[in-house]
């Protein structure tokens, strides 16, 4: 959609707002983001599901509010009346910082600020799964989870979807992945709580200057999950030093970084998915980059 056909839907939910300049922000996937007079962020999902995800999502962060040591999106606006795309929002003040991108941590030369980090980012996940799953059932009554009959269900999508579009020693390597992670995962190991679901690089942002994290934003993705799921985007973000780091003081974290590991080979698979169940081709051709 336009930019103004936004607009407009956002004035006449909140005739008050004052709207000066509106740009786009490409980072989205599953939502259109405008950033309003350089100091809000609206986000308008893009297809028909993500409605009532990012309904889900608000309800998530109210809870969340005043809980967690970092900075995250407190919603202010919100239209659901008419669920369609393109009348559906949310808008929020804009969190300082911008995206801790790996090539800018790597810059860091001094230790003890990837410490200071390391350690910001997983009190902010030890916060976030200390959410139980009782708790997160409260918040969303639809949640559940089964872990083995989910990656079942997504290597049988993926052998029917993405095969027939990669090389035959791709799919070997693929099936032989899901496989050994099926064999060997048992439901009843693994304790579930709430995770953001999206935990990597453009998500989590910081002030370069300090070296200080300012706020982990774009929680469409959260849910009942799997904690080692976060760590896991910790490891596609940045790599397995500052991974080791981070590990090393999450509780148990030996444990949980087997499980990242499967789930991080897995993320370029998810989205080639994404791309090829919502029309997006370059979602398609970035997933699929080192498979074919």
């Amino acid at each position: 959609m336009q930019i103004s056909a936004y607009v407009k839907q956002m004035n006449k939910a909140y005739p008050d707002l004052n709207i000066q300049e509106a740009k786009r922000n490409d980072m989205g996937q599953n939502n259109d983001v405008l950033v309003i007079n350089r100091s809000l962020v609206f986000r308008f999902p893009k297809y028909k599901k993500g409605i009532d995800r990012l309904h889900e999502e608000t309800r998530i962060l109210e809870f969340l509010r005043g809980s967690v040591n970092l900075s995250i999106p407190e919603p202010a606006y919100r239209s659901f009346d008419k669920r369609e795309p393109g009348k559906v929002f949310i808008g929020y003040p804009m969190i300082d910082g911008v995206p801790m991108y790996k090539e800018s941590l790597d810059g860091l030369d001094n230790d003890l600020h990837l410490q200071v980090l390391s350690l910001q980012l997983v009190n902010f996940l030890i916060g976030l799964h200390a959410v139980s799953e009782k708790k997160v059932k409260e918040i969303l009554p639809n949640a559940t989870f089964h872990l083995k009959q989910a990656y079942t269900s997504m290597l049988e999508r993926i052998q029917v979807k993405l095969f027939p579009y990669m090389r035959d020693d791709a799919q070997m390597e693929v099936t032989a992945l899901f496989e050994d992670f099926l064999a060997a995962i048992d439901d009843n190991q693994v304790k579930p709580a709430l995770i953001h679901g999206d935990f990597g690089a453009s998500n989590i942002l910081w002030d370069s200057n300090q070296a200080k994290i300012t706020g982990i934003i774009d929680f469409g993705g959260s849910g009942l999950g799997d904690p080692a799921y976060d760590l896991a985007g910790i490891l596609a973000s940045y790599g397995k030093v500052f991974f080791a780091k981070c590990i090393a003081r999450y509780p148990e974290g030996e444990v949980l970084s087997k499980r990242a590991v499967f789930y991080q080979q897995t993320f370029a698979l998810e989205e080639a998915l994404h791309g090829i169940e919502n029309d997006d081709q370059q979602a398609l051709a970035a997933g699929l980059k080192n498979y074919t």
